[in-house]
């Protein structure tokens, strides 16, 4: 099977060289990084070669690298059912340069890159419809970023006062509590309130 992939792999690089990098067969899988530019190329070629016959998208979805210039992966998952032969593409873009939308070539597309803007912040070009899907409207910010807070900026409640859903800042009752994750059997490296006579190195029984 890998042999028939990186086959496969290298058919596809040759034929797009300009707008494929690189590819790699990994754990039985194909993954093809192209140039985001070029992805409606890239997809369209991957569904009509003969070759390829990527006739099914399963799913478009994203992944946020935060360390990097280029933060997101912008993930598209095909299958050829004439060849029983599945492919991940990558297209890598930052947080403001749009995608170009691929639904001329899978009009299926629609909601997965609807999503992944709502999510992710991802932009594609060429979408008739780009707005959220999942959150509300007056939801702020892209809560699959890694850098978006865990309680979110704003919280709804109804108001029976004013008979609506209100939006108001996250306010928290009590502070977070940290977390230092070590083994309740080691101790700490650090001393707690109260334990000071078990850190004295007296055994516990003072002066």
């Amino acid at each position: 099977m890998d042999a028939t992939l990186d086959t496969l792999g290298r058919t596809i690089a040759s034929a797009l060289a300009a707008a494929v990098t690189r590819y790699s067969v990994d754990f039985g899988e194909l993954t093809v990084a192209a140039r985001a530019a070029d992805i409606v190329a890239v997809i369209r070629f991957l569904r009509d070669d003969a070759n390829c016959r990527f006739l099914n998208l399963i799913d478009v979805t994203a992944v946020d690298w935060p360390g990097r210039e280029q933060r997101f992966d912008v993930v598209y998952h095909l299958l050829s059912p004439q060849h029983n032969t599945r492919v991940r593409v990558k297209a890598q873009t930052d947080e403001v340069t749009p995608v170009p939308s691929i639904i001329e070539v899978f009009p299926g597309a629609d909601w997965y890159e609807r999503e992944i803007y709502d999510l992710y912040g991802i932009v594609f070009a060429g979408h008739p419809d780009m707005r959220r899907i999942l959150t509300d409207y007056g939801f702020e910010g892209h809560p699959l970023r890694k850098d978006f807070p865990l309680t979110g900026f704003v919280e709804v409640r109804y108001d029976d006062e004013l008979k609506r859903v209100v939006y108001e800042p996250v306010r928290l009752a009590q502070e977070f509590r940290n977390f230092d994750f070590l083994s309740p059997w080691e101790g700490t490296d650090y001393q707690l309130p109260g334990d000071e006579k078990a850190k004295s190195g007296d055994g516990g029984k003072g002066a």
